[in-house]
Parts: structure tokens; C-alpha cells; sequence
């Protein structure tokens, strides 16, 4: 019996297989060594993933941290040359573009060009004036016009203008200043009575030369036309003079605006009047300052809209003209910025943007930016008072003061740009009320850049809530019904082509969108609406239909196999609807019903609207959520499903009461993920919106969106500009938001996940 058992363990252990051969361990080995090695390329890739995201976010970040910064000024070395002792009072200073030559102009008189980096002496002129005559006053046209008016002491006005004449004798750059007299080298009579003209103001627009002086409390108002003769070239000169209303207070300042519509006439202490040129009437008295503050300066800013009032406190207003509900334009106080407690001296308005300096007595400058409503410095560079003049690109300014002259560099490329000019509503010039616009370019130098985001932002997330609207409930519907009811085969049949929508590319559907499906839109309104309204009712209506036929009918369809037979119906539904188009809008909205929209409920319609975005990238976005949430369904045990069946529930309480509940992790990252595609679609908004940047939730009404803005208007932005870093300021919003929403969704997902991984 021994011998025979152990003849039967010799031969079960023959039959035993080893699992430790050499080549088995040399597999294992081999194996494992695979497992590591895909462990490390899926955990550096991920690493590799996450690393570039960040080194995006702190490109961007780097690119747009400048436009934040404030603004920067470095002294040069004070000059005191030898002619500038016997020169009289300053009266103005001036810069060139090249910041090469500087101009000053004493009370005398005398105008003197010189070096501005050493101020050597270039060149010496007088300004022609009448024997025994001396200048009182003086004024500067509008900022970049290098055009300015001297009021004299015999009740004349001199008008002259600075030229620099570019040459390059021998290859070398030269320029030669120069005093022009456009409307002639005679002063021009103002006073009748030959007082001496303490104020004075000028306007030229093209042809047109407008001129205002004060004595005392009396107005003198003189409009010269010039024509000249095709034939011979001469010129003449029409002088007319007109009369406005008298002011009973001594007048201390005066503005004309450029369109020469509008005379501010500052007088007394704090109070301006406002005179209509064209109507030749008072538009209104107006209270700039309360309590004991004076008024001690005013200047216009570029465009001259806006009128800046220093006073003696410190301060400086911001001032245009406004129209009110009644349609009448009011002056209207705009903003505020604080200097320093002494009195403002002189403001100067920069000459390309709506920026300004203001000079105080006790020697502090301060640099401001009107319409992002920004202090960007404030240094204090002189003993006392001074004046001064700001170079043609706002980057060297020049100050005068105790008899010496010192220049100044300034670097401030990004002044535009404040929290308050991107998010919230900003009061731009000529604007009935502050409101948040996008609008980055314009055709003339006045032009006041607007670049909120906010419309963009809102355009952005319009765009995304319509998409969603129609794509999220008709993906997890479809993706739950495939899942969950559909027959196997026919599921193998229908995922794959609903996924095959996902590879058409959106450049495409935008194309599609905005030449045929917007126009078609248009002409079918009625149609368009009734097949939106009317499709789930004729599915439900067929639906129950279907549930009343005999069992033995609906027995000839095979099990998961119903959803085919919706196909006719909803044929027959979309081409009775868009069929019954014409009918409808006949019948109900007297043949046009765009135009019933708009006059009838007074919204405004658009072709390329947000209902055209919504259908295109809806279509779009329906199958990154189906996908998703169809795998997430379909991945649920199916013993759970078994089991609540068993236990006794029907199937749409297994559905709603455990299938649902565990796949909703997946459903809401499909949402999500959808949600992303929509806030980050590009193509499809700039083809089928007309990138009207606006805020109105309007369905009919276009939009645009920042990936939009960014494709539309990257190729034309300067590199390195204001515009240009706004526009990766917007990339960064989309990344922070993208970054933001994931976060959350993971968070969303994961409490989910835990509450039912119990079911």
C-alpha cells in the first residue's frame, strides 16, 4: 500500500506545473518591469501636463503684471545755461516729437529754441509785436496742435504756431524750428475799445478760427473764416463777431471746444457759464467747488471733451457735457483725483491719450489717467511753483523753476488699465452714463480706448448658457436612454455615429451656421420655434400612442428596438413645423415676424444672434456629454440593476433610484466637460455672432466672446501695447475659469461619488 502510494505522489508531482522556471521568472520580471515603467511614463506624463498648464498660467501672468504697474520717472541732471538768466518771466514751454529741440517763450515775447538733453542755445526769434504793446495772456489750442494765441495789451490777439522743418543735409538729421502765422503776422483786433485782453481762448477747425477774450467781466467773442481762391491762391479773411449774454463776475479762464459748439466761460470764484455758439445762448450756470476752494486752473484733455479743473485744495475735476433725459446737454461732474493739499498750477493733457501732469505750488507733479480714473505717480520735483511741458509721447517732461531747467524720463506705457476700467461701468466722453463697452480701436488720435471685459465675459457665458440649453438635456437624455433601454446592437450602431459628430471640425460649423442656418433661421422663425415646442410633444404623444396599441403589435417590435420608430416622427414633425413657417407667420404676426419682435415687443433682432450660436454649438457640445455620460451609465454593475429588479422595483425607479444616482459622478463631468468646450469655442461664435461686444441676454440680440475677441483681434494688436496685453489678460480669465470650474466639478464629483458608492 506504501509502494502504491507513493508511485500515485511521484506521479501527481510529474504532473505538477512549476511556476518558477527560468522562464516564467525571467517573464515576471519583464512584466513588472513593463508595470514600473508604464507607472512612470503615465506619472511623468501627468507631471508634464500639469507643468505646462502652469508655466501657460505664468507666461500670461507675466505678459499682463505689467499693465498693472504704476508709472516711473527718473531725473536728469539740472541745467542752468547762460541765455536763460536774461530771458524774462516763462510764459509756455514745448517739446518736439523726437524730444531732440525744446521751445521756450518768455512774457516778452522772445522765443527760444534749444538742445533739450544739454540746453545749449539752437536758435532765437521775437514774436512781432506792436510798438508799446506787451503780452497779458495767452492760450494753447488743442494738445498736439502746437498752436497757441496772445492776448495783448492793446485789446489785440496774435495767433502763431511752431513748426519743426526735418532735413538731412549730408546725412545727418537736422531740424530747424520754426514760428508760423497761419492767419497772418498782424494781431487780430478783439477789443473794440483797445483794453487790454486778460484771457483769452482759441479754437481752429479746419477753416475756422474761433477767438474769445476777457476784460474784466466783459465777453469779446470773434469767429475768422478763411477762404482761399482755387485760381490765384489768395487768401481772405472774413472776421464776425458775435454776441452772448454778458457775466456780471470778472472772468478768470475760458475754453472752446474743438467743434466750437460749447464756450466755458470759469468766473467768481468757483462758477462756470456755459455758452451755445450755435444758438448763441447761455446753456446754464454750474457750481464747480463747495465751501472756500477757488478755482485755480483750467485745461482740456485730448479731443477737448473734457474739462479739467484744478483748484486750490489740491483737487482736480473732470468735467463734460452730458445730455440729460429732457435731450439737453448739462455740464456734469465725472471724476475726481487728489494731488496734494497745495493749489493746482497748471495741468498738461497729453497729446495721444486721455491722460494728464498737474504741477501744484508747492512744487509736487502727480501723473494721472483720466478714464481708468488712475493716480499713477505722484513725486514731488521742485522748491516751489513751476512750469512745465510733456513731450508729443508723453515720455520726457521738462520743468522750469527758480531759474533753472531739469528734464524728467518717464516710463509709462499702460496708464489705461485699472480694475475699474476692465470690470466695472466707466462714464466715457460723450456718454450719456457710465457703461462697460469693448471698443479697442478708432480712427482718430481723440479716441478714448474702452476695454472692459465685461461684455466679453457676459458674451462668453451667453454664448455657453444657450449651447448648454439645448445640448444638456437632449446628450443625457440620449446617453441615458442608449444605455439603459436600447437593444444591444442598436446601441453598437447609434454611439458610434452620435461620437462621429464630435470629429466634424468647428470651423465647419461655424461656416455652416453663418452663411445658411442664421438666414435660414431669419425666414423661419415660426417654424424654427414650433419644431423646438413641438418635437417633445409629438415624441410623448407617440410615445403614448404606442402604449395603447395591442400587446400583440407592439410585440412585433424586438425589446430596446422602440427607439426607430421615432425616426418618422420626428421627420413628420420638423417638416410639418418648418412647413407651417409661412402659415404661421401670416396668420399670427402679419407676415414678418422679425419685424414683430421689433416693434411689437421692442427687442431688437440680429441674424447672427445667440439663437444661431446655440444651435451650431449646442450641436457641437452633444457629443463630448453624451459620450461621457452614455460610459458612465452604462458602467454601472449591473447587479445593481439585477437586484433592484428583483427586489421588486419597475424599471424607471431602478432608473431615477439607483442608476442615475450612481453614475452621477460621470453625468456631471460630462456636464462639465461640455460645459468647458462651450466656454472655450472659438470658431463657431466668431462665424455665426456678428461680434457685437454687448451686454443683453437677448436671444436675438449677437454677442462675443473673449476666445473670440482674442482670435478677431491678436493679428492687428501692436506686440508689447496695452491692447495687446489685454487681450492675453482674457486668456488668462478663460484659463482661471477653466482652472476654477474644473476644481470645483472635481470637488463636486468626489462628494458624490462618496455619498453613493454605498448603492
Amino acid at each position: 500500500m506504501n509502494d502504491l502510494a507513493n508511485n500515485r505522489m511521484s506521479a501527481s508531482d510529474s504532473h505538477r506545473i512549476d511556476f518558477d522556471t527560468p522562464v516564467l521568472k525571467r517573464k515576471r520580471r519583464i512584466r513588472a518591469l513593463k508595470d514600473r515603467a508604464a507607472r512612470w511614463y503615465v506619472s511623468i506624463g501627468g507631471l508634464a501636463v500639469l507643468a505646462c498648464i502652469t508655466l501657460i498660467f505664468f507666461y500670461l501672468a507675466y505678459v499682463v503684471a505689467p499693465m498693472f504697474a504704476g508709472a516711473d520717472m527718473e531725473a536728469r541732471k539740472v541745467q542752468q545755461p547762460a541765455w536763460l538768466a536774461e530771458q524774462g518771466e516763462p510764459l509756455m514751454l514745448a517739446l518736439e516729437e523726437q524730444n531732440k529741440v525744446a521751445m521756450r517763450l518768455s512774457r516778452s515775447g522772445q522765443v527760444q529754441f534749444f538742445m533739450l538733453k544739454d540746453g545749449a542755445a539752437l536758435k532765437a526769434m521775437q514774436i512781432q509785436l506792436p510798438a508799446g504793446v506787451s503780452i497779458v495772456s495767452h492760450a494753447e489750442d488743442q494738445p498736439g496742435s502746437h498752436r497757441a494765441v496772445l492776448g495783448l495789451s492793446n485789446g489785440q490777439v496774435l495767433v502763431f504756431q511752431v513748426a519743426y522743418k526735418v532735413t538731412y543735409p549730408n546725412n545727418v538729421k537736422t531740424i530747424e524750428p520754426q514760428i508760423q502765422y497761419p492767419f497772418g503776422e498782424a494781431p487780430i483786433s478783439l477789443d473794440s475799445q483797445g483794453r487790454a485782453i486778460e484771457h483769452v481762448a482759441m479754437s481752429e477747425n479746419g477753416e475756422s478760427l474761433m477767438l474769445s477774450g476777457s476784460v474784466g467781466a466783459e465777453l469779446q467773442l470773434l469767429n475768422i473764416s478763411r477762404e482761399e481762391n482755387m485760381m490765384t491762391d489768395e487768401v481772405t479773411l472774413e472776421e464776425t463777431r458775435i454776441d452772448l449774454p454778458q457775466i456780471a463776475e470778472p472772468i478768470k479762464a475760458m475754453v472752446i471746444d474743438p467743434r466750437q459748439q460749447w464756450l466755458f466761460v470759469v468766473n467768481g470764484k468757483a462758477t462756470v457759464d456755459v455758452f451755445d455758439l450755435r444758438s448763441k445762448s447761455l446753456n446754464g450756470r454750474y457750481t464747480l467747488l463747495q465751501g472756500d476752494a477757488e478755482v485755480s486752473t483750467v485745461n482740456p484733455l485730448l479731443g477737448g471733451i473734457s474739462l479739467m479743473i484744478g483748484d486750490t485744495r489740491g483737487g482736480i475735476a473732470q468735467w463734460f457735457m452730458v445730455r440729460d433725459a429732457d435731450g439737453k446737454s448739462v455740464l456734469t461732474r465725472i471724476r475726481d483725483f487728489k494731488l496734494g493739499n497745495a493749489a493746482i498750477t497748471q495741468i498738461i493733457p497729453e497729446e495721444r491719450r486721455k491722460g494728464f501732469i498737474a504741477l501744484d505750488a508747492e512744487g509736487r507733479m502727480g501723473i494721472f489717467h483720466s478714464t481708468a480714473h488712475r493716480t499713477l505717480l505722484t513725486e514731488k520735483i521742485a522748491d516751489g511753483a513751476s512750469i512745465g511741458a510733456l513731450s508729443p509721447r508723453a515720455n520726457r517732461l521738462l520743468v522750469e523753476s527758480d531759474g533753472k531747467l531739469q528734464r524728467f524720463y518717464i516710463d509709462n506705457p499702460h496708464p489705461e488699465i485699472s480694475w475699474s476700467a476692465l470690470w466695472g461701468k466707466v462714464w466715457y466722453e460723450s456718454y450719456d452714463e457710465p457703461k462697460q463697452v469693448w471698443q479697442s480701436t478708432s480712427a482718430n488720435g481723440d479716441f478714448e480706448p474702452k476695454l472692459s471685459l465685461a461684455p466679453l465675459t457676459f458674451g462668453t457665458l451667453k454664448a455657453a448658457f444657450y449651447a448648454m440649453l439645448l445640448a444638456a438635456p437632449l446628450a443625457i437624455c440620449a446617453a441615458i436612454y442608449t444605455a439603459y433601454f436600447m437593444a444591444p446592437a442598436m446601441r453598437r450602431k447609434v454611439k458610434p455615429v452620435i461620437e462621429l459628430m464630435e470629429a466634424l471640425p468647428t470651423v465647419i460649423l461655424g461656416f455652416f451656421a453663418g452663411l445658411f442656418l442664421a438666414p435660414y433661421v431669419e425666414g423661419h422663425l415660426p417654424g424654427i420655434f414650433s419644431l423646438l415646442l413641438l418635437t417633445p410633444v409629438g415624441v410623448l404623444l407617440a410615445a403614448y400612442g404606442w402604449s395603447r396599441l395591442p400587446e400583440r403589435i407592439r410585440l412585433i417590435i424586438p425589446d430596446g428596438w422602440e427607439a426607430a420608430l421615432l425616426i418618422p416622427v420626428i421627420l413628420l414633425v420638423g417638416t410639418g413645423s418648418l412647413g407651417m413657417s409661412g402659415h404661421l407667420e401670416n396668420w399670427f404676426f402679419g407676415g414678418d415676424m422679425r419685424h414683430w419682435i421689433n416693434h411689437e415687443l421692442g427687442i431688437n433682432f440680429d441674424q447672427r444672434n445667440a439663437l444661431v450660436v446655440g444651435l451650431a454649438m449646442g450641436f457641437a457640445v452633444i457629443p463630448n456629454i453624451y459620450s461621457i455620460a452614455e460610459d458612465a451609465v452604462f458602467s454601472v454593475p449591473k447587479s445593481l440593476t439585477f437586484g433592484s429588479l428583483a427586489l421588486g422595483a419597475t424599471p424607471w425607479q431602478t432608473l431615477t433610484r439607483v442608476v442615475i444616482l450612481t453614475a452621477s459622478p460621470g453625468i456631471f463631468s460630462a456636464l462639465m466637460i461640455g460645459l468647458g468646450r462651450a466656454v472655450g469655442e472659438t470658431m463657431i461664435v466668431l462665424m455665426a455672432t456678428g461680434n457685437t461686444p454687448i451686454m443683453d441676454m437677448n436671444i436675438f440680440e449677437g454677442l462675443r466672446t473673449l476666445a473670440a475677441n482674442v482670435a478677431v483681434e491678436m493679428p492687428e494688436s501692436e506686440v508689447g501695447s496695452t491692447h495687446y496685453r489685454v487681450l492675453f489678460l482674457s486668456a488668462l480669465v478663460l484659463l482661471s475659469f477653466t482652472f476654477v470650474m474644473n476644481t470645483l466639478a472635481e470637488l463636486i464629483r468626489n462628494r458624490l461619488r462618496k455619498k453613493y458608492a454605498s448603492l
